[in-house]
């Protein structure tokens, strides 16, 4: 219902077909390859042993899960975790899992977009240490930055800062803020 001049109509009844929208808010692609610096930073802190969101093309440990495997239904207990989930609708599901995780004693880090207006970050990011990337990643092969800026969620056990406040200064990252 809308107010209009102290009128009240209905609105339009939704269109059938669903709007394109630009590719930076939509879930048109998911799967963003974690820049190799990037990783190589957050590995040099962590020393991760599971890439659990990858293909065999871009997994960035030697143990991993593909979509096949499903991560979000492997354990990750024990574990240190690195994890770029797909950024579409099923974000809030890896999220979950990676908070979950660490309350079972694994170690979880995730590079995921910094959309601090959404339920997902609310219900989990904000639960874990986060580490604002400086400017915006380019992930994999592209010649653009992303169009969104990028956050390092870290979930552990125990919410101690790591003692590690390394920082990485080549105009992408600096961790953490």
């Amino acid at each position: 219902m809308v107010v209009v001049d102290s009128k009240v109509s209905a609105l339009p009844a939704p269109v059938a077909e669903p709007r394109k929208l630009a590719v930076h808010f939509s879930s048109q692609s998911n799967e963003w390859t974690t820049p190799r610096s990037v990783f190589d930073e957050l590995d040099g802190e962590f020393h991760f042993t599971l890439d659990p969101c990858c293909t065999h093309e871009n997994a960035k440990c030697k143990r991993h899960f593909t979509a096949a495997e499903n991560g979000l239904a492997q354990n990750w207990k024990g574990q240190t975790v690195f994890t770029n989930p797909p950024y579409g609708r099923e974000i809030g599901l890896w999220m979950r899992k990676a908070y979950h995780s660490a309350l079972a004693g694994a170690t979880v880090v995730c590079l995921v977009p910094a959309r601090t207006d959404t339920i997902w970050w609310h219900a989990y990011a904000t639960k874990g240490e986060v580490r604002f990337l400086k400017g915006r990643l380019k992930f994999g092969n592209a010649t653009a930055s992303a169009p969104f800026p990028s956050a390092v969620v870290v979930f552990r056990k125990s919410r101690a800062k790591s003692k590690d406040r390394s920082h990485w200064h080549n105009g992408q990252l600096e961790l953490p803020i």
